[in-house]
C-alpha cells in the first residue's frame, strides 16, 4: 500500500439543496481520482456531512426547518448519502462530522497518523466552506496537500476562485494542480503545479479578483522551471 498519499473525499453526497457550478464536471475528476488511487492501493477517506434530525447538534445561529431540525445534511436521509458513482468500498474509511472540517471531532488524524499519511489529496465540495477548512486544518496538523482545484466546487465560481486564492495566499505546504496533472504526478509523469512560496502570492483588492483569477491559471498551466 502507498501510504505517503491518502485521497480525501470530502462531502460528495447526495444533498441537494443548492445548485453546484460544474458539478458532473468535478464527479468525474473525482472518479479519475478515486480510481488512480484504488489502482495504487491508496489509502481513500471520505467524509460526510451529517447533522441530527432534531437538530439537537447545530452550531449556533444555524438555519432551522419548519420542524427545528437542520435544513439540510438531515439523518436518516438519503441526502447524507454518497453519491452512487464514487460509493466507497468496504476497506475504505468514512467519517461522519457535524462540522465543516474534516477534522473536527473525528478521528480523521489518528487513522492517517496510523497509517503513517504525510501528503492528503484533497477534492470535495464546498470549495469554500468544508474544504477550506479541512486544508487549512490539514497544514494546522502538519500535513501537505494536494488540492486539485477542478475536483472541487461551490455554489459560484466567485466562491469556488475565492477559496482557492486564500489558500494559495497562507497554506504554506500547499500544491495546488488540475486534476489531469494530478494524475500525471501519481502515474510519476512530470506535471505543472502551483506550489505557493511566500506570503499573499495572490494578494488583490476588490476589482482586481478577475485579473488575479487569471493569473491564478496562468500559475497552474505554466512550464515548469
Amino acid at each position: 500500500m502507498n501510504n505517503n498519499n491518502a485521497l480525501l473525499i470530502i462531502d460528495m453526497q447526495q444533498e441537494d439543496g443548492f445548485v453546484l457550478e460544474n458539478f458532473p464536471t468535478v464527479v468525474a475528476n473525482t472518479a479519475a481520482l478515486l480510481d488512480a488511487a484504488r489502482q495504487q492501493r491508496m489509502p481513500v477517506m471520505y467524509t460526510r456531512h451529517i447533522n441530527q434530525a432534531d437538530g439537537s447538534d447545530l452550531p449556533p445561529g444555524e438555519p432551522l426547518a419548519a420542524d427545528g431540525g437542520p435544513l439540510g445534511y438531515r439523518a436518516g436521509t438519503r441526502q447524507v448519502e454518497i453519491i452512487e458513482s464514487l460509493a466507497p468500498r468496504p476497506h475504505e474509511w468514512v467519517f461522519d462530522k457535524g462540522r465543516y472540517s474534516a477534522f473536527h471531532r473525528t478521528d480523521l488524524d489518528a487513522r492517517l497518523k496510523a497509517l503513517k499519511v504525510e501528503t492528503l489529496i484533497v477534492c470535495g465540495v464546498l470549495t469554500d466552506v468544508c474544504v477550506l477548512t479541512s486544508v487549512f486544518d490539514a497544514f494546522a496538523l502538519g500535513y501537505r496537500v494536494r488540492l486539485v482545484s477542478d475536483a472541487c466546487t461551490t455554489t459560484t465560481l466567485a466562491g469556488h476562485y475565492s477559496a482557492l486564492l486564500i489558500l494559495a495566499n497562507w497554506v504554506y505546504s500547499l500544491e495546488m494542480l488540475t486534476c489531469a496533472q494530478c494524475l500525471r504526478a501519481l502515474a510519476g509523469h512530470d506535471y505543472l503545479s502551483l506550489k505557493p512560496a511566500q506570503p499573499d502570492l495572490f494578494a488583490h483588492q476588490p476589482h482586481e479578483l478577475p485579473g488575479t483569477i487569471d493569473r491564478l491559471h496562468a500559475h497552474l498551466a505554466r512550464t515548469q522551471e
